[in-house]
């Protein structure tokens, strides 16, 4: 048996909103969000994961690059190995802290446009929810 769009026992479709998903709330508990409210959610989740990413890679930086100075300190004889007339400890902070401050910088690169993509792709869904976009799917949930 099936039922019509008009069947009193079958319950009214709600559109559930990001923001009632991320507050735990739905349409049916408080009044419709408007398009410049979502906008601004959208916005201020952006801006977020931006920060995240940034605090994160910065805290890579600071691990990989201020523990070095620690690791000298408590391990000496580290610190007094040569390589072609060169000590260690210059190698590693004056030469190969580069190459390792251009990576971080890199992946922040690719981290920041891989947020700003799904922004935009979460833009385009909330502005027409009946169209999928098929150049890159949002992902469900991102182990963080």
């Amino acid at each position: 048996m099936t039922t019509s769009p008009t069947d009193p026992e079958r319950p009214e479709r709600t559109r559930i909103v990001l923001a009632e998903v991320a507050s735990g709330t739905h349409a049916a508990d408080r009044p419709a969000t408007s398009p410049s409210e979502v906008q601004d959610i959208l916005l201020r989740g952006l801006v977020r994961a931006q920060l995240a990413l940034a605090l994160r890679l910065a805290v890579v930086v600071l691990v990989g690059l201020g523990s070095l100075p620690l690791f000298f300190a408590l391990a000496p004889s580290f610190g007094a190995v040569t390589i072609a007339g060169v000590r260690l400890p210059w190698i590693l902070l004056g030469v190969l802290a580069y190459p390792f401050l251009i990576g971080v910088g890199t992946a922040f690169v690719r981290f920041a446009n891989r947020n700003e993509r799904d922004f935009a792709a979460l833009q385009r869904r909330e502005n027409d929810p009946n169209r999928r976009d098929e150049s890159r799917e949002i992902p469900r949930a991102r182990g963080r």
